[in-house]
């Protein structure tokens, strides 16, 4: 059996400092617990200049991207958390094998062990 407390102890620290970040450049969904959607910088639109406006929309994609990415990891540490309560921590979703201490070391999130850590991108979140 797996001793989690280190492994819970830093995934708490990481939720922490990433959902600091997330409300930096986006809100929580409050009907939905895993998304968050990108709020744009400064909605002060006095100014009809269209490259201000353009300007604005491409700084907006590019919130949209960084959220889209720092989500996915919100979402994991969440999972690896709620993981550690039901006692299925440290279990690769795709062999149902244990993931390699030093991948837990890395990165406590994974989900899945290094044979399959590539198809993890396509697992549902």
């Amino acid at each position: 059996m797996r001793d989690t407390a280190q492994y819970k102890a830093r995934l708490e620290t990481m939720l922490s400092e990433l959902t600091k970040e997330l409300e930096t450049i986006g809100i929580h969904n409050p009907t939905n617990p895993s998304d968050w959607i990108a709020t744009p910088e400064g909605t002060d639109h006095k100014e009809a200049d269209p490259n201000v406006a353009a300007d604005k929309v491409e700084e907006w994609d590019e919130r949209r991207g960084t959220v889209a990415v720092l989500e996915t990891r919100y979402n994991n540490i969440v999972r690896a958390l709620k993981k550690i309560d039901e006692g299925a921590f440290g279990i690769c979703e795709v062999s149902g094998e244990p993931i390699e201490e030093d991948r837990l070391e890395a990165n406590p999130a994974a989900r899945t062990n290094k044979a399959h850590m590539n198809d993890e991108v396509d697992l549902p979140q």
